[in-house]
């Protein structure tokens, strides 16, 4: 597809020719949005009831976390599925499968009590749930004319962005207030209102089972084996200690294949189950450049904060679940006015402000010390949720623009499926080089301590007085040294994300203006 062919479509250039959208669509986008809310807040909201789940369950903690990991891996999978599975069954028809399976999943989840089915049913939600999230961009893309569809944008951008910010909060208030096992059952009422509105919100369709012959199977076995490779090789390597693992290895060449028979499927299908086509276009392109990089930054810093909270400040999983959810603030408080901003602000203009806005919240992070607690996170976590809302709004508009209708559910697959897998590379990243800039300032503060400093023989003096003994004191030295080189780990991860986004920024400007007459107002 080129560009200009983009540019020239007529849905593209005449919105003003489209009548307002009915009661109907709005509740199929309402759907669509609850269903997004419900899956992007299932990724996290286990997080702070692992521990608890682990003992109830019989888990160690390296099997534990499988629980967060098998529903990451099966939604990465699903989510550039979920276009050709849409055209397959129809819209409705894919949505209420997807929906009412994730409800018998999250119910296995609930009522679990060992590992094996707890996996099991994480596995499932992340197939079936991660199916809700990009179909919610394609409902808005085909269900709403293009001068009301930054309102549905808006709508969707806020169950995106809160989601993995309430996660932890909600699961950690679940577990202290009445039980784990609420974090899955929660969703059972809200599938059924989802259920309702489907129902009534979406028209019915024939399902195409003739694809099923037509079908890029090479696309279809490749992407799966591909994405679940590489989404566990990130998530677990750091853990196995990379290729000293043979799991680790095994699982790359499973990877490698699965890529090399996507790619052969992409030349040889006439009809690819996913169009990587439109990466080539300069302003699709751009965009799931930079929402991977939005990826890292999101479930980047959702991980670290919490992670330095707890080591540094000794932090609880809801008090550090309540610093994280800072970040959604901004989100509720601008989302309202998103609409009306796109009228009047140049998506280049916009998104710029937003990558800028994020990376400035990341170099503000980049100060923290051993005295730091959550109070230090509430400029920079008030910034981040500015950022992100301004960025992922835009973005999201930006990538439904930038293809004709027909494609928007290969379009929404790709820019979800690159903002998880930004997400991915980002938790391998940050254990990888916590663990590595860690050694490296633990070393460097030891090189600067002298044994024959006076400056050290006295405080092991004046501790050994106060603690007891030599090796008491010792051990306290070497505690404060570990601290110390742990708050300059945590420093050097936010600076490697605020440069992350400031090379990624410039992309900004190959984005398409979008259409001048984009209105706000619902439909009547």
């Amino acid at each position: 597809m080129s560009h200009s062919a983009v540019e020239d479509d007529p849905e593209r250039s005449a919105p003003d020719r489209h009548p307002d959208a009915d009661l109907g669509a709005w509740l199929a986008v309402l759907a669509g949005t609850l269903g997004a809310m419900m899956a992007t807040l299932d990724i996290s909201i286990v997080n702070s009831a692992l521990p608890t789940i682990q003992g109830e369950i019989g888990a160690t903690s390296s099997e534990g976390t499988w629980i967060a990991t098998a529903y990451l891996v099966a939604e990465i999978i699903i989510i550039p599925l979920s276009g050709w599975l849409e055209r397959l069954f129809g819209l409705r028809r894919f949505l209420l499968i997807a929906a009412t399976l994730f409800t018998g999943f999250s119910v296995l989840c609930g009522t679990a009590t060992n590992l094996e089915t707890m996996i099991v049913g994480r596995a499932g939600q992340g197939f079936t749930g991660g199916a809700l999230i990009p179909t919610a961009m394609t409902i808005i893309a085909t269900r709403l004319p293009p001068h009301q569809q930054p309102l549905g944008t808006a709508g969707f951008g806020m169950t995106a962005i809160l989601g993995p910010v309430m996660g932890p909060l909600l699961g950690g208030w679940l577990t202290e207030a009445l039980s784990w096992h609420y974090a899955f059952l929660l969703n059972v009422p809200v599938c059924v209102v989802l259920v309702v509105l489907l129902m009534v919100g979406l028209p019915a369709q024939k399902a195409r089972w003739n694809l099923l012959g037509e079908a890029d199977w090479l696309g279809i076995i490749g992407m799966s084996l591909g994405l679940g490779g590489l989404t566990v090789v990130l998530e677990d390597g750091h853990r196995e200690q990379w290729f000293d693992s043979s799991m680790i290895i095994n699982l790359t060449i499973v990877a490698v294949i699965g890529f090399v028979l996507m790619l052969i499927g992409q030349i040889t299908s006439r009809n690819p189950v996913i169009r990587l086509s439109l990466l080539f276009d300069r302003v699709f392109g751009s965009v799931a450049v930079m929402a991977m990089v939005m990826g890292m930054v999101l479930y980047g810093t959702s991980y670290v904060i919490p992670q330095f909270l707890a080591s540094i400040a000794d932090y609880n999983a809801y008090q550090a679940g309540k610093i994280v959810m800072i970040s959604g603030v901004p989100a509720m408080i601008t989302m309202p006015f998103i609409p009306l901003i796109m009228r009047h602000i140049d998506i280049r203009v916009a998104v710029c402000f937003g990558m800028s806005v994020l990376c400035l919240s990341c170099y503000v992070d980049t100060e923290l010390t051993a005295a730091s607690t959550g109070s230090a996170f509430v400029e920079s976590q008030i910034l981040r949720g500015l950022g992100t809302v301004v960025t992922f709004l835009f973005l999201n508009q930006a990538a439904i623009s930038a293809v004709p209708p027909s494609m928007a559910s290969d379009a929404a697959g790709i820019f979800n499926a690159a903002r998880n897998i930004g997400g991915s590379f980002a938790l391998a990243g940050i254990a990888t080089m916590q663990d590595k800039r860690l050694y490296f300032h633990s070393r460097r503060i030891e090189e600067t301590l002298s044994a024959n400093s006076l400056h050290v023989q006295d405080y092991i003096a004046s501790m050994t007085q106060m603690l007891g003994s030599p090796e008491a004191a010792i051990r306290m030295l070497g505690n404060q040294i570990a601290q110390q080189a742990l708050v300059m780990a945590y420093n050097d991860l936010f600076w490697l994300l605020a440069v992350g986004v400031m090379i990624v920024t410039p992309l900004a400007l190959l984005l398409k203006p979008l259409p001048k007459n984009l209105t706000s107002a619902p439909a009547h």
